[in-house]
């Protein structure tokens, strides 16, 4: 899988802990600074930020793809829309976590959240379930 990094930088331990949780070896990793002016507007920003990843159409839509995002909402979920219209589906992602009782502050992958199957199961629901 190629792991597109907005945040902060994966570790070994990360990536392996992502292959153990994926199920499939880490090919690649390309890391995209983030950084947005939030004094100018987002989604230019946003866009510039997703072209920098260098993909062609076919590279959106064949390449087994996990996003580590970024900490700002709107700039995630300008992303999110962003790659699902290039894809063609919605895409999974890392989420972090901070390891408990850990003497500094440290973080351990808690688990990939496929955004597809999240959409999919909505959908199939009759109606809204707590």
């Amino acid at each position: 899988m190629i792991i597109i990094n907005f945040a902060h930088p994966l570790t070994e331990s990360h990536l392996r802990e992502i292959s153990i949780i994926g199920g499939e070896a880490v090919e690649e990793v390309i890391e995209i600074d983030s950084s947005i002016d939030t004094t100018k507007p987002i989604t230019p920003q946003v866009l510039e930020l997703i072209n920098k990843v260098k993909f062609t159409k076919r590279d959106w839509q064949t390449n087994p793809i996990l996003l580590n995002l970024p900490s700002l909402n709107y700039t995630a979920a300008i992303l999110i829309s962003e790659i699902h219209g290039r894809s063609g589906h919605f895409p999974a992602f890392i989420r972090m976590r901070p390891v408990k009782e850990a003497a500094i502050t440290k973080f351990e992958v808690a688990e990939i959240v496929d955004l597809q199957t999240v959409r999919n199961t909505a959908r199939a629901r009759d109606s809204i379930q707590p």
